[in-house]
C-alpha cells in the first residue's frame, strides 16, 4: 500500500488486499470482525474504503506477531468502539505476559544451572530406579510433595509389579529435581507443568539447553514486534480521533 496516498482517495477492498498479499475476502472478513471501520456503500452497495481502513489494516497487522490474531483483532475492536482504555488493557496485559515469559525463562536457566550433573542416590533393581522415599529424602521433601507432584502430572514413575511401589527412573528424578528447583523459585505447579512437558518432549535437559537461545530470540523478536504494532496503532489513533472511533 503507498503512502502517498490521501485522506479522502476512495480504495476498493482489491487496493487494500493488495499491498498486504491478502484477498478482497479477507478484507471484508476483517470489517466484519470489527478490525476495520466500517466500510460506506457506492449506489450499488460497493463498499469503498479510505486512507484510514489502510492505517487500520496496517495497524492489525503489525499487532499480530507480537500479540497473537485473538488479542490484535480484540485491541482493533475495541479502538474502532471508541474503547481505547479497553484496547490499552489488552495491550498492557501482552507486555505482562511477556515479561512473564521472560521471567520463566529466567527460572528454566537458573534451575538447569542449579541442578548439577550428580544423579539421587536410592534403592531399587537398578542404577536408574529410585522408591520414592530415598528420593524425597535426597530432594529434601516429604514422600507426599512427590505424590502431589505425581497427581499434577509433573512426574510419571512406574509402579513395581510385584510391590506395587512407585519406582522413578532417571527421567522421573531429573523432572523432580526440576521441579524442586522451580517451587523453590516460587512457581506454582500449574506453571511448572509446560515447562516439565517442554523437557520430555526436547528429550532431556541437554536439548533444553540447546533451545534457550532460540527461546531468547523469539522472545525479543516479540518484544520489538510489540513496538511496531505500537508505533503503527498509535499512527491510527492519530488520524481516526481522540477518541479512537474509527469513524472515517
Amino acid at each position: 500500500m503507498g503512502e502517498n496516498l490521501q485522506n479522502g482517495v476512495r480504495l476498493r477492498p482489491i487496493d487494500l488486499a493488495r499491498g498486504h498479499g491478502l484477498s478482497t475476502q479477507a478484507i471484508r472478513n476483517y470489517e466484519e470482525d470489527g478490525i476495520l471501520p466500517a466500510a460506506d456503500r457506492t449506489p450499488s452497495d460497493y463498499r469503498t474504503y479510505t486512507t484510514l481502513h489502510a492505517r487500520a489494516l496496517r495497524a492489525f497487522l503489525a499487532l499480530v506477531p507480537g500479540h497473537g490474531h485473538r488479542t490484535a483483532t480484540a485491541i482493533m475492536r475495541a479502538v474502532n468502539q471508541g474503547e481505547a482504555e479497553e484496547a490499552f488493557r489488552l495491550i498492557d496485559e501482552s507486555h505482562v505476559q511477556l515479561l512473564d515469559d521472560r521471567r520463566t525463562l529466567q527460572a528454566v536457566e537458573r534451575a538447569l544451572g542449579d541442578l548439577g550433573p550428580a544423579p539421587v542416590s536410592g534403592a531399587g533393581p537398578g542404577a536408574a530406579d529410585r522408591f520414592i522415599g530415598p528420593l524425597a529424602g535426597k530432594l529434601g521433601i516429604r514422600p507426599a510433595t512427590l505424590r502431589k507432584w505425581e497427581t499434577a502430572g509433573l512426574v510419571h514413575p512406574r509402579r513395581d509389579p510385584r510391590t506395587g511401589y512407585r519406582v522413578y527412573d532417571e527421567a522421573d528424578v531429573r523432572d523432580a529435581r526440576l521441579v524442586h528447583q522451580l517451587r523453590r523459585g516460587g512457581y506454582l505447579l500449574e506453571q511448572i507443568a509446560p515447562l516439565i512437558a517442554q523437557v520430555r518432549a526436547a528429550g532431556g535437559l541437554e536439548p533444553l539447553e540447546a533451545t534457550l537461545s532460540d527461546w531468547h530470540d523469539r522472545l525479543s523478536a516479540r518484544g520489538r514486534a510489540m513496538l511496531s504494532g505500537a508505533a503503527e496503532l498509535e499512527a491510527y489513533l492519530r488520524e481516526s480521533g481522540p477518541a479512537g472511533s474509527g469513524s472515517p
